[in-house]
Parts: structure tokens; sequence; C-alpha cells
């Protein structure tokens, strides 16, 4: 970083910093800021590149891929600013907080979102499309989804960066106990979803060398399989088996792994589909065999979906999206079937293990991941957590993002480092090329105050429970999902009577 003056022309040098360096670099884990301290990007007038005062032509550094321009003079970034520096061949996220420069990488490594449409609050920037928080000096993910850190650039007097790559894997460990017969030399890790990964990662940067075990029955490394639940070539989780006539016909599918669904996709090429259940699985997936199939048809026991999660009149404007049948006793021709009726915990062959689980197969664990079994964590869909928005009580959800933290927590607990969850909950659906994002555990609302035009699916919808907001949703009104979730991160109450 350097020191600026007013009305001196700002030449900032992004280089990317050594892996030696980023192995020292300790992330912040600051908590979210207060509402008046989250600023949306664009709050001020940006400048283009167009428009700096004195421009200077790129000039290409040998012999690395660097690039230098001029960007702004100091008064044209206030405080609390971001701006995508454009060089014709690659950007970067140069950032001015409490009268300090930084730079970053400007997409978010997880799904590629343009952070300058993000939060950015007390150092770190948070995803306008999934919520994950970025650390501006670090680069250190803070808050899932998503595994990569970004890249981090020194900021000086002249902007130089890699071309090259807009994410970055942290500094991990390397396994020295392959052979060893030391004392605590194995943590066995069961299941290869997204808390297992976590946990694996977060072991070795935090600098376990010794030997870690992946037990999965699927037959592939990890992968993110919320994105190719909703392109339909993947699905996500152990699916709740339904009993039917014809359960052993070949194209019918509960889409448990990915060759299920490349199978749904080959199958329903100009043929008919049938979806049963109106989940949000179901749902993706009929709305990703639209351009697919001859005829998508959907049956549920509900009349309106999502009216449990997001409410009547937010469920009834997503159903207008598609026609659902739903009457009993209709004949609906079916080439290929997918079953998407919801999911339930996949805890079986924990029986008589030691390891308490509740009426529901659920596995209870405390603010650090442990169960009842000294020694043995749990995290992801099967477990029941203490959630600190409502006041510690157990509860469990089902989330992509919510995984990836229990893993991070688990890990950093066998490791004697405890870390109790504070994240605030982020779910996205992609329907008909329409985006919903929801922030926080809406879970026994009573009350929807809606802003702007659900019939154009151009709203915001904040959930209450007595006269607190607990969560929110919206679609086409980012970064607002975001905005709230610093909000709620920050241990701030929203009042219902501050929305309306």
């Amino acid at each position: 970083k350097g020191c600026c003056f007013a009305n001196v022309e700002v030449k900032v040098e992004l280089t990317l910093l050594g892996k030696e360096k980023e192995a020292d670099l300790k992330s912040a884990n600051g908590k979210a800021s207060p509402f008046s301290d989250c600023r949306p990007n664009g709050a001020l007038e940006h400048c283009s590149d167009e428009d700096s005062a004195a421009a200077a032509p790129l000039r290409l550094y040998k012999p690395r891929d660097y690039l230098e321009a001029s960007v702004c003079h100091v008064k044209d970034l206030e405080n609390g600013q971001m701006r995508e520096v454009d060089l014709g061949s690659g950007r970067a996220l140069l950032i001015k907080e409490h009268g300090e420069f930084s730079a970053i990488g400007h997409k978010c490594p997880h799904y590629g979102a343009p952070l300058v449409k993000g939060i950015l609050s007390k150092g770190h920037v948070r995803c306008p499309w999934h919520g994950a928080c970025f650390n501006i000096v670090t680069g250190d993910i803070e808050d899932f989804p998503g595994l990569d850190s970004l890249p981090t650039f020194q900021v000086t007097f002249l902007v130089r960066f890699d071309l090259q790559s807009q994410k970055r894997s942290k500094a991990m460990a390397r396994c020295s106990a392959v052979n060893s017969s030391s004392g605590f030399s194995q943590v066995l890790i069961v299941g290869s979803g997204p808390a297992g990964l976590v946990c694996a990662e977060t072991l070795r940067q935090e600098g376990f060398t010794d030997r870690i075990v992946m037990c999965t029955m699927d037959k592939h490394p990890p992968y993110d399989r919320p994105k190719l639940s909703k392109v339909c070539t993947e699905i996500q989780m152990t699916m709740r088996m339904m009993n039917y006539k014809g359960q052993d016909v070949r194209n019918v599918f509960h889409l448990r792994t990915p060759e299920d669904a490349n199978s749904v996709a080959r199958l329903a090429n100009n043929k008919n589909a049938v979806i049963v259940g109106t989940s949000f699985v179901g749902m993706e997936v009929a709305a990703a065999l639209t351009d697919k199939a001859h005829s998508v048809s959907i049956i549920g026991i509900e009349a309106i979906p999502f009216r449990k999660a997001l409410g009547e009149k937010v469920g009834k404007a997503i159903m207008k999206l598609k026609e659902v049948v739903l009457k009993s006793g209709k004949v609906l021709r079916a080439d290929v079937c997918v079953i998407g009726t919801g999911s339930g915990p996949a805890t079986g062959f924990l029986k008589q293990s030691g390891v308490y689980m509740d009426s529901k197969g659920f596995v209870p664990v405390n603010k650090t991941m442990q169960t009842n079994v000294d020694g043995v964590f749990a995290g992801g869909d099967i477990v029941t957590f203490p959630f600190p928005g409502r006041s510690n009580k157990k509860v469990n959800i089902p989330h992509w993002q919510m995984a990836h933290v229990h893993g991070r927590a688990a890990a950093l607990g066998m490791m004697g480092r405890p870390t109790e969850i504070k994240t605030v909950p982020y779910f996205w659906s992609a329907m008909f090329g329409k985006s919903l994002r929801y922030a926080g555990y809406g879970d026994g609302f009573d009350d929807v105050i809606i802003q702007g035009d659900v019939d154009e699916l151009k709203f915001v919808a904040f959930y209450t429970r007595g006269e607190e907001v607990v969560a929110v949703a919206s679609m086409n009104y980012d970064p607002i999902v975001s905005r709230v979730a610093e909000v709620l991160g920050s241990g701030k109450t929203i009042r219902k009577r501050d929305v309306e």
C-alpha cells in the first residue's frame, strides 16, 4: 500500500503475493458490520478508465505477463467505494476503505459473480449472488460457499497484476505421516460432500500433516453439486425414497448420482418428462428440462410450491413460470420420470455406534460440531446444531453454504481451536433463467412484507416472526440479500417497522 495526496495521480501496482507470503497471512475473520456500515457499491459515482484525468498508455512487462496503467486520482475513489480496473486484457477490484487502498480479484471464485456489485463492510466484501465473504487485505475466504480465496495484489503507485487467475488456493501442509505409527496420526472423514471436503482442506491449511482418510460411496471426487442439479447434469444429496409400482423401471430416477442426472437429460430429449415433487430440486430439474423435453409435467401434493419456505405470494409468482399438474387420477405419459420429493438424513450406518441420533435420524452436535462421543464430529445435512439466530436452539439447515461452515468448524475443533458458528444461512435457486436468493432462517415466520413487483419477479420479501425480520428473499434485486446478511451477521436486529 502507498500513501497518496489529493490531486496526485494514482497508479496502483498490483503484484500477486508469493505463496510463501500467503502462508503467513491470517484471515481477519471479522464480524459483519452494522447496517449503516454496509455499503452496496455504486452509492457514489464511478469513474471509468476513460474518465481518468491522466490516463497513461498500457505497457506490457516482460518476461512476466503484467500490465501497468493509470487508474484514477485519489479524489475519484472515496472511502467505502470499490471499482473494477479494466486494463483491456484483465481486471482487478480496487478498494478504498478508511483511506487505505487494497486490490483483489474482481470475480467471486465460486460462480464468477462481479464483486464490484457486492457489499463492502469493515474489511471484507460479500458476494452479491451467494453471500461468500473475502478479506480485502488477505483475499482469504471468510464465509462460504466456495473453496478458493481471491488473489491479492500489492498496491503502490502503479497498476500491475497477473492476468492469469481470479482465484487462488490457500497454502496447505503436506502429509508427512503416510507410513507413520505415531499416536494421533489419522482423521477419518465419512462422506465426500462439502462438509467433509472443507474439513479436510481446513486441516491441511491449518498445518495438520498426519493422515486424512475420506470414505465415500460416490464414484467421483468431491464436486459442486448445486450447480449441476440446476442444469440437470447432477443432483444433490441422498434422496427420500418412495414406494410405488414400477420402482425397477429403468426410466424412473431418484437423482442420487451424476449418472442418474445425465441419463435423465439424455432420455428426456424431445420426450415427455414427469417430475414428482415440488421441492426446490424437483422444480430446478423441471426448469432445466424445459428446453430439452417435448413436455414437462410436475406433480405435487401442495397447491402452491415453496409456500412453507417462501410464502404464498412468492410461491404463486414462481408457479406461473410453469404449468403444474396436481389433480389426482390423471394419467400422464412419461418417457422419463424424476422423483424429487425431498430428502432425509442418511444416518442408518450410525445405529449401535454410540453416536446419539434423534427420532428423525438427525445427529445433534454442540457449538463446535462435536457429537456426544468424544473425538467424533459431524456436519452438513445430517446434523442439528445450535443456531445463534434462534437463541442457540438446535436446528437443521440443509444448505450447501452451511455445510462448508460446519466442515471448517469441525476441523478447528479437532485441532483444539474451537470456534463457534456465527454465519448467516444463505441459499439460492435457479429456475427458468431466474435466480432466487435467500438469507437468514425463516422457519415459523408469521408475516411477509414485500417490496417491488412479485408478478414481474422483481421483488424483495422480508420474513418476520413477531416484530423481528428473520429472513429475506429476492429476485432481480441484488445486492439486497447480501446486505441484509451483513446486518444479521453483525448481531443487529431488523425490526418490522424498519422495513415497513
